[in-house]
């Protein structure tokens, strides 16, 4: 059975993937960030990424931060930051942070979030073993929620917004009990 014979009849679908992608890797999502300190505080203290390189380019005036949920045992040492570059390339789901500086002193929100008008960008999400626990901690740190999971229609989901307002998806993958 091919990955896309569920969807078969969809126009435009692939029912087979192309041997010239089979070693693709979908890295990472960039999100444009006002103050790195915040962001930084947001993704490792209460989501637990681990920043596993930064990056500046001072002459453009703006830094790269690149953050991934991952056991660190496997990460590079910092002081090899080639290898790490090397190893970030062949991760999943890295998440980069860019600050363009000077939008910290830049007054209210500097980016769109991509769920106002004009829509665009929706989400990240974070899958987490225990939502209920995540979330009771998520409202002891003060983190801002955009959908608790006592709201609306889906009940077993959660939805966080991080510094800068973008979204974060909170799920598990079992069931809700």
């Amino acid at each position: 059975m091919s990955f896309n014979s569920d969807f078969a009849n969809l126009p435009g679908i692939a029912t087979q993937r192309d041997a010239a992608t089979m070693d693709f890797v979908f890295n990472h999502t960039m999100l444009r960030i006002k103050d790195p300190a915040a962001s930084l505080d947001f993704y490792t203290r209460v989501l637990g990424f681990a920043l596993v390189r930064k990056v500046d380019f001072a002459e453009w005036k703006f830094s790269l931060y690149f953050l991934v949920l991952a056991d660190d045992g496997g990460i590079p040492a910092f002081a090899d930051d080639e290898a790490r570059r090397q190893w970030l390339a062949r991760q999943r789901g890295v998440l980069e942070l860019t600050h363009n500086h000077g939008t910290e002193n830049e007054e209210g929100s500097v980016y769109h979030n991509g769920n106002g008008d004009p829509r665009g960008f929706g989400h990240l999400c974070v899958s987490v073993p225990d939502i209920r626990a995540a979330c009771a901690r998520f409202e002891q740190l003060g983190v801002a929620f955009q959908k608790k999971l006592s709201e609306g229609g889906m009940r077993d989901i959660a939805f966080i917004k991080d510094p800068d307002g973008y979204w974060v998806e909170i799920i598990q993958p079992t069931p809700l009990a």
